[in-house]
C-alpha cells in the first residue's frame, strides 16, 4: 500500500467513524437503536450519495468482516449456553419455518412473474437467512437480547446461518451446472453443527485453565489480547473447516462466557468493537444503490419480495405454538436479511443467473427488511413498557384498586 493509498484509507476511516457516530447518536435521540444510524451513515457515504465509502474495496471489506467477527464474539460472551439450549426447540422451529416459507414464497413470486427456475431459486435463497448481526445488535440495544424471546431469536439466527451455508452450497452448485448430492449437503450441515459442538466440548476442558494462567500474568492488556486471539483463531478454524467465520467467533464467545475473567474480557473487546462494528454496519448500508430503485419493474419485483420476506419471517415467529411469550417480537426480529441476502444476490449476479434488474430487486428487499426492523422493534418494546407502566401505576381505577379499596374500608 502506497502513501496515497494509505492517506485515502485514513480519510475514508475518518469519514466513516464520524458519520456512524453522528448518525448513531441522532438515531438514539429519536428513540431508535444506534444501528439504524450506522446503516444510514453507510447509505450516506456510499456511491448512491457522497461516493466516499466503497464496500467492494478489499481493505474496507476485510475491516467490515473483522467487525462482524468482533460483534459475534461479543454476542457469544453474553450468551448462556444453557439458556440457548433451553430455547433450542422453539429456535429450531422458528429457523426451519423461517427458511422454508420465505424460500417458497420468493420462488413462487418469481415464477408467477415469469422468471426462469434458476433465478427464482437464487432469489428464494436470498430470502432465507436472517442477518444475525443486525438482529442481535438491535435486541442488545433495546435490552432484549437476554430475554427468552431474545435467546430464541439468537438461536434461530445461528441455525439460519447453518442452513444458509447448506443452501449456499446447493445454489452455488446449481448455478455452476454441477450436480448437487445428498452427501455434499449432509457434509456441509455436519461441519457447521459439529464445529460448534466440538468447540464447546474441547473449549470448556482446555480454555479455562489457559485463561487462569493468562490472568496471573501481570501485564496490561494481556487478558483482552488473549481473548481476541482466541476469537480470531476460532473464526479462522471455522473457515478452514468449511463453515463460516462468524460461527467460529460466536463459539469462542460461548466458551468464554462462564470464565471468571468474562467481565474484563468483555470490557476489552467492547473498546475494540466501538471501532470495527460500526464499519460493518456502514458497509452493509453502503452496498445499497438507491439509483436502482428508479427501474419500475425492479421496484415491482422488489416490492413483492419485501412483502413475502417480511410475512415469511413474522409467520416463523408463531411457529413454536407451545411458546406463550411475545411471538410477534420474535418474528419481527427475524426479518432483516442484511449482508446475508446480498451475498446470495452477488453470487447470482457474478454467475449471470441474475440480471441487474433482479439484483436490484433483491437489494431493495435487503434494504427495506434491514431498515424497518430496528425502528419497528423499538416501537414494540416501548409500547410494551408503556403499557406495563400504566398497569403498575396506582390509582388508575382498575379492578385491583377497587379490591384494595374495599379491603382497606373493611379494616
Amino acid at each position: 500500500m502506497g502513501l496515497n493509498d494509505l492517506s485515502h484509507l485514513l480519510a475514508v476511516l475518518f469519514a466513516l467513524l464520524v458519520a456512524t457516530k453522528v448518525f448513531g447518536v441522532l438515531a438514539q435521540r429519536l428513540g431508535q437503536p444506534s444501528v439504524v444510524g450506522e446503516l444510514l451513515a453507510g447509505v450516506f457515504l456510499g456511491k448512491s450519495l457522497l461516493g466516499i465509502l466503497d464496500p467492494a474495496d478489499p481493505v474496507i471489506h476485510d475491516l467490515a468482516q473483522l467487525g462482524v467477527i468482533v460483534l459475534l464474539f461479543e454476542i457469544g460472551l453474553h450468551t448462556d449456553v444453557r439458556s440457548l439450549f433451553k430455547a433450542g426447540p422453539a429456535a429450531m422451529v422458528v429457523a426451519i419455518v423461517g427458511v422454508v416459507i420465505p424460500f417458497g414464497l420468493g420462488y413462487g413470486v418469481c415464477i408467477a412473474l415469469g422468471l426462469a427456475a434458476i433465478p427464482a431459486v437464487v432469489t428464494g435463497a436470498a430470502l432465507t437467512a436472517t442477518s444475525i448481526g443486525i438482529s442481535a445488535r438491535t435486541l442488545s440495544d433495546l435490552g432484549q437480547l437476554r430475554t427468552t424471546e431474545g435467546q430464541i431469536v439468537l438461536g434461530a439466527a445461528v441455525l439460519d446461518d447453518i442452513i444458509g451455508l447448506v443452501i449456499l452450497s446447493v445454489v452455488a452448485g446449481l448455478v455452476s451446472g454441477r450436480a448437487v448430492s445428498v452427501g455434499g449437503v449432509a457434509l456441509t450441515s455436519a461441519i457447521a453443527v459439529g464445529f460448534i459442538v466440538v468447540a464447546l466440548v474441547l473449549g470448556n476442558l482446555f480454555v479455562p485453565p489457559f485463561f487462569r494462567f493468562v490472568d496471573r500474568v501481570e501485564a496490561s492488556g494481556t487478558l483482552g489480547i488473549a481473548a481476541l486471539a482466541f476469537a480470531f483463531l476460532m473464526a479462522a478454524l471455522a473457515a478452514m473447516a468449511g463453515s463460516a467465520t462468524i460461527i467460529g467467533a460466536f463459539a469462542a464467545g460461548l466458551v468464554l462466557h462462564n470464565t471468571p475473567q468474562r467481565s474484563r474480557i468483555d470490557s476489552a473487546t467492547t473498546s475494540l468493537g466501538h471501532f470495527f462494528v460500526p464499519i460493518f454496519f456502514a458497509v452493509v448500508g453502503a452496498a445499497v444503490e438507491l439509483g436502482t430503485l428508479a427501474n419500475l419493474h425492479a421496484l415491482a419485483i422488489g416490492g413483492a419480495l419485501v412483502g413475502v420476506g417480511i410475512a415469511g419471517k413474522v409467520i416463523a415467529g408463531f411457529g413454536p405454538f407451545w411458546f406463550k411469550g411475545r411471538k410477534l417480537l420474535i418474528g419481527v426480529a427475524m426479518i432483516p436479511r442484511g449482508e446475508v441476502g446480498l451475498i446470495f444476490a452477488q453470487m447470482g449476479l457474478a454467475t449471470a443467473s441474475l440480471t441487474s434488474e433482479l439484483y436490484s430487486a433483491i437489494a431493495l428487499m435487503v434494504l427495506v427488511t434491514t431498515f424497518v426492523t430496528p425502528p419497528f422493534l423499538a416501537l414494540m418494546v416501548r409500547s410494551e413498557q408503556h403499557h406495563a407502566d400504566i398497569s403498575e401505576r396506582p390509582g388508575d381505577g382498575g379492578i385491583d384498586d377497587l379490591v384494595a379499596g374495599a379491603a382497606q374500608h373493611r379494616d
